[in-house]
């Protein structure tokens, strides 16, 4: 595995990232022992003498391949983050940044801070507000606030089933958004407030304070109290001048605020505790019960206002208020409670349906859980499922979060928080939890899925102690990564400093202890650049990072004078690494550059990263055909793809292969030949033919005879390397045309080319097969059906065999290609009982002009209209019918639309089979649909406009 650390002032990083093999991927052996990279960053405020000598230092070392402006700078470490759909998120002070790494320079998201009203958590005396414990708030002159913490959630969180992003601000609140893919903005959708709903738990059990009852915050009611925009006559202008900018935009109370200027209302409605909280507000959605349970074991029901993405409430804030008194010990604990510093997304976690309780409004079995960490050492856990059925429509279903418990983890600020899956052989998954403190402190919890899913007692978190590391020097802790090993018993934990140093631990999972592999003092004072180490079992080495990339640019309009990293982000296949990185803007032009380019992220390659490898591994080719790399170079970019692949074996791993086909792509322009020597030796090695001589003329014919005993996973890989690297020149409409009929091939463009043909005959027999599997598991589906007289009803997020009549028309067109065995079910499926429900006509009539449509192609279709005006319409990848005239799926890779989203049991296939589990004496079993291309397997998107972002799996 391997491991990114960085610097920032006084803020250190590290960034675990699956293990990079050092060796061939089928030859590498468990007693190899754990060998890990690590990249690290430092970095400060140099005197402009010495930023220039670190830079041209990581000059030297490293060259990037591509790099993006942004318009603000981050404020804060750990500023970047990379989603499982190619998404790039950057903490850019008041905003966060999302851009599509294929597309550094399109299209791009953006989420603005908005400024909101502080929480009533009560008035401090003015004679109180001296005391020590409000020194920090009293001094606090933050006009508004910044983001500083985001992260990703696992794929399908969001409605169209794609990435969630929670985003921490430093005024302590946590906001959840998701894409606006039927919005048609740039701005992201707000879709839920956990500090609301914190606040209304915390306020319902009186902050946990012995001596108010749960109805309210105190007993003493206070006196009338002016808002912000009222303050008393006795203060001066110039003091109101500055209460006025240090409290606009403030949320919390914890250290941005001066607590005798308080806001009982919030969002312009009343949240006092003293008033009802039933009433509904104008211009607002009726309120939602949020049942949780309180500290003292009694059910308390809190009304939590429904969220609104867009638009303001129409009324105003009132000029005088009441609040009790509360004294400036309890201020500072209750703002401490309301005060977030990290947030961090576990897992995404999915029981059996024997284990999982009756989901909710519209939610599933999966779930996943959102750490939030607090400057009170606690950390609230919120339970989220995944909706229950995908659609790119206008999200209709809220988001919706259960407090599921608060953990007391740390006696001071919550700094870091890292998750990870524990593997299990066991049917009920474990979660590994990691948080580290300000004082330096490290702590290992683990949690079981069965109970996460059922705890409902805030009081006591479905977590338990492994291990508690001491920093005896009190270093705060600036970020945790856990990381899994292949082994089921091992995994590693990477943690960073304050002090510019890192440790490494392994963890022996079957006697529950971690155990310390090094410390390392990564970094002096004066630098500014990356460094790369190796770790192999407990020993740690620098190693440096390659100088040759492919595909090399020239980005000369790109200021050379930055300052500070204050961040890493590696990609889904470990290939290449994007860092972020603030410019010194007294070095700029302040009429050309100052303005809008405030800091970068820039884009290396990593995949030459330097290794031992074995003395006889050699490439198999001409090695002067490859200028700019020597032998070595090419050996560990070989390697590296080849265990990136492999990586993708599993059909749970989100198919995101960017950065490989980004690599190919390069190497493609410049040494085609490694490419075809890479190729051909995955698919000797994924499609079982170990011994055959490395040619493409000979290799690709026997691939195609082993499809049937290939995995779909593996088919889907196939064919997005076909269509984004072998065929990228072909435009993928004219491609899916050629693919009908290659007979007329070898008379078209393609005549010259006789390896060009083969690759195109492999595309169209692997396209082939994952079609013949589908048709196979519908007409077992509907055979099933049938034989069970059940009635069809169609439930949302289920899949159903729909255009039957159109699969029996495309195997009679396609007789002589489709097997034996499927004509047998075809014959048997027109002679089997018609299920009440499922449309079975072979007509189609036209969505524009009600003409028939006949069956000639499964890719499109022309309708029977007359005058000669024929429409053309496309047909649904899925189930062959004539697409509908509403939001279709799109496939980024194929260019196919699909309006009937496929079966789950289609991209878990080991091998070809026509009874898919599928059984004539079972009983009606549904059938989750996903929304995935079955031909590439990637992500379904609804189709953007261009100059809105879009995410790019491959």
């Amino acid at each position: 595995m391997c491991v990114v650390t960085f610097k920032w002032k006084t803020e250190y990083g590290v960034v675990l990232l699956p293990e990079l093999k050092l060796l061939d991927f089928t030859s590498c052996s468990s007693d190899e022992g754990t060998r890990t990279r690590v990249f690290n960053c430092r970095s400060i405020f140099l005197s402009k003498k010495v930023q220039k000598s670190a830079v041209r230092q990581c000059r030297a070392m490293a060259s990037r391949f591509q790099a993006a402006t942004l318009v603000a700078s981050p404020s804060y470490p750990n500023s970047i983050a990379w989603s499982d759909e190619n998404l790039i998120a950057v903490a850019s002070g008041h905003l966060v940044t999302i851009l599509n790494p294929a597309l550094p320079f399109g299209p791009r998201g953006l989420i603005t801070l908005p400024k909101s009203e502080p929480y009533p958590i009560g008035v401090v005396k003015k004679e109180d507000l001296a005391s020590g414990c409000l020194l920090p708030t009293t001094l606090s002159r933050d006009p508004r606030p910044c983001v500083q913490s985001i992260s990703w959630s696992s794929l399908g969180m969001a409605s169209n089933s794609g990435c969630l992003l929670a985003v921490c601000t430093t005024d302590g609140c946590i906001k959840l958004y998701r894409p606006p893919f039927a919005d048609f903005c740039a701005e992201w959708i707000e879709v839920l407030d956990i500090t609301d709903r914190l606040f209304d738990y915390l306020a319902s059990i009186s902050f946990e304070e012995p001596n108010s009852p749960p109805s309210e915050i105190s007993n003493e009611p206070g006196p009338a109290h002016a808002c912000v925009d009222d303050p008393p006559d006795t203060v001066s202008g110039k003091e109101l001048k500055r209460r006025r900018v240090s409290t606009s935009g403030v949320r919390n109370f914890g250290l941005e605020t001066s607590c005798d200027q308080i806001s009982c209302y919030k969002n312009g409605k009343d949240v006092n505790p003293d008033c009802s909280p039933s009433c509904e507000a104008e211009g607002q959605s009726p309120p939602k019960v949020l049942n949780t349970r309180s500290g003292r074991g009694k059910s308390s029901h809190q009304t939590v206002p429904a969220i609104k993405s867009k638009g303001k409430s129409t009324k105003k804030i009132p000029e005088v208020c009441s609040l009790p008194f509360i004294t400036a010990e309890q201020y500072a604990s209750r703002s401490a409670m309301l005060s977030s510093r990290v947030v961090a997304w576990s897992p995404l976690l999915k029981l059996s349906s024997e284990m999982c309780l009756v989901p909710k409004n519209n939610s599933s079995n999966c779930f996943s859980l959102l750490a939030v960490g607090a400057k009170s050492g606690k950390i609230s856990f919120w339970r989220i499922h995944a909706p229950e059925y995908f659609s790119i429509e206008q999200s209709s279903n809220p988001t919706a979060a259960e407090l599921i418990g608060i953990l007391e983890a740390h006696n001071s600020w919550v700094t870091a928080i890292s998750w990870a899956s524990l593997a299990s052989d066991s049917s009920d998954t474990q979660v590994v939890l990691a948080t580290g403190s300000s004082d330096g402190s490290v702590r290992i919890w683990i949690g079981r899925g069965e109970e996460l899913l059922k705890s409902s007692e805030v009081k006591n978190a479905p977590f338990y102690l492994l291990q508690e590391i001491i920093n005896i020097y009190a270093i705060p802790v600036s970020v945790l990564s856990l990381m899994p090993t292949e082994s089921l018993s091992k995994m590693l934990l990477a943690v960073g400093k304050g002090s510019g140093a890192f440790e490494v631990w392994i963890g022996d999972m079957s006697v529950k202890k971690f155990n310390r592999a090094g410390s390392y003092d990564a970094h002096n004072q004066v630098d500014n650049f990356v460094r790369s180490w190796s770790l192999r079992g407990s020993s740690l080495t620098e190693v440096p990072i390659p100088s040759s990339s492919p595909g090399l640019r020239s980005f000369s309009d790109l200021p050379d004078v930055f300052i500070s990293c204050l961040g890493l982000a590696v990609s889904p296949s470990n290939l290449a690494v994007a860092m972020v990185r603030s410019f010194d803007v007294n070095q700029l032009d302040q009429m050309y550059e100052a303005r809008l380019q405030k800091a970068a992220v820039e884009f290396f390659w990593i995949g030459g990263q330097q290794k031992d490898i074995l003395s006889n591994t050699s490439l198999g080719f001409d090695i002067e055909a490859s200028p700019g790399f020597s032998e070595k170079e090419l050996v560990y970019w070989e390697s590296n793809i080849l265990w990136s692949l492999k990586q993708y074996g599993h059909w749970h791993k989100p198919l995101v292969v960017w950065d490989i086909i980004a690599a190919l792509l390069a190497f493609k322009r410049s040494t085609p030949c490694f490419v075809d020597h890479i190729l051909v030796k995955w698919l000797l090695k994924s499609f079982g033919h170990l011994h055959v001589e490395h040619s493409v003329e000979k290799v690709l014919p026997l691939v195609c005879k082993s499809f049937s005993k290939s995995a779909s996973r593996q088919l889907h890989l196939l064919n997005i390397i076909c269509r984004r690297v072998i065929l990228s020149e072909v435009k993928a409409d004219e491609l899916n045309s050629k693919l009908l009929n290659l007979a007329g091939v070898d008379e078209a463009d393609f005549a010259q080319d006789k390896q060009l043909n083969l690759w195109m005959e492999l595309l169209s027999s692997s396209e082939r097969e994952l079609r013949e599997r589908f048709v196979g598991f519908g007409f077992s589906a509907y055979k099933t059906l049938a034989s069970n007289s059940a009635t069809y009803s169609s439930e949302p997020g289920y899949w159903y065999p729909l255009g039957v009549a159109q699969m029996e028309q495309w195997i009679a067109h396609n007789d002589c290609l489709v097997r034996e065995q499927l004509k047998v079910l075809t014959s048997e499926i027109k002679t089997c009982k018609r299920t009440d429900g499922i449309e079975l006509q072979a007509e189609e009539q036209c969505s524009y002009c009600s003409a028939l449509v006949p069956f000639d192609s499964p890719e499109f279709a022309f309708c029977n209209g007359g005058f000669g005006q024929k429409h053309k319409l496309a047909r649904c990848a899925a189930s062959m019918q004539v697409c509908p005239t509403i939001p279709l799926w799109l496939c980024k890779c194929c260019q196919r639309w699909t309006a009937n989203l496929p079966p789950e049991t289609l991209f878990a296939m080991q091998q070809y089979s026509l009874d898919s589990n599928l059984s004539p004496k079972s009983s009606l079993v549904k059938e989750l649909s996903k929304p995935f291309c079955p031909f590439c397997g990637i992500l379904l998107q609804r189709l953007q406009p261009e100059f809105l972002l879009s995410a790019l799996p491959a």
